[in-house]
Parts: C-alpha cells; structure tokens; sequence
C-alpha cells in the first residue's frame, strides 16, 4: 500500500507542474502583448506628435565676399558661404554681419589639419550652423536652416 501512495503522488506532481508551466506561458504571452500595445498606443503616438514639423526651405541668401581668416601656424582658410533660410523667414532682407562674425570666430586659430579632412571640415560647419541657428532664432520663429559653402581654400 505504501508502494501505491508513493505512484499517485508521483503520476499527480507532473500533471501539476505541466499546467503551471502552461499558465506561466500564457500570463507571459498576455503580458507581452500588452506591454507591446501599450507601446504602440502610447509612446509611440506621443513621439510622434511631440516632434516639430521639419522648417520648409526659403531664400538662399549669399555672403558677398569671401572672408579670409588666420589659421594656426602661418596658415589661412579664404571661404565663402551662403545662408539657407526658412519659409518662416519671409524675403525680407537680412543682416548677416553677425554670421560672418561667427564663422571669423567660429574658425580662427582652427589648426589647418583639422579642416583638411572631410569629417574635420563637416565638424566645424556644424558648430558654426548651430551658432548660426541659435543667433538667427527670433521670437521662437527659425529664420535658418542650412550654410552652404560656396568656397573653401585652405593655405
């Protein structure tokens, strides 16, 4: 009779531990589609709405004369650059001293290896459009959106 008890108890512990295993399963696979819904729904719908809708291009408006700025060493970059504004900005004529200040700032005392290569020279043109960017936002509105080279010799 011993013998008996001992053959029930074990036949019954795998039934037992086969239903858990499947009830772990399907909580698991609720949870992940719920988390995933959720994901959709919420998170993503809110990236979406909270991105600002991209500035529509404008008027290109060009530097006149190209600048000639003193490099590290002896050395000299003459370049020139144009201003792509924002339909924001309307035609309305601009000044644009204070973004040939920042590129004479932007670039002075730059050694001349840093601009010969193309990751060195995309570098500074970045920093140079974000300080362009940030002095040309008026009243929340961007009025630039792009800088242009239109030439670039380094000496």
């Amino acid at each position: 009779m011993a013998k008996d008890d001992k053959k029930d108890g074990a036949a019954e512990a795998p039934k037992k531990s086969k239903k858990l295993l499947i009830i772990i399963a399907l909580a698991v696979v609720l949870l992940g589609g719920g988390g995933a819904g959720a994901w959709f729904m919420f998170l993503k719908g809110d990236a979406a709405e909270a991105k600002e809708p991209e500035p529509v291009k404008g008027a290109v408006v060009a530097i006149e004369n190209p600048l000639t700025i003193n490099l590290a060493d002896g050395h000299y970059l003459k370049m020139g650059f144009a201003l792509q504004m924002t339909e924001e900005a309307g035609e309305e004529k601009i000044d644009t001293s204070e973004a040939l200040n920042l590129a004479i700032d932007q670039y002075t005392g730059m050694k001349i290896g840093e601009l010969e290569t193309e990751k060195g020279r995309e570098s500074a043109k970045s920093e140079l459009l974000e300080k362009i960017e940030k002095a040309y936002n008026v009243e929340d509105k961007h009025l630039v959106m792009g800088l242009y080279f239109t030439s670039f010799v380094t000496q």
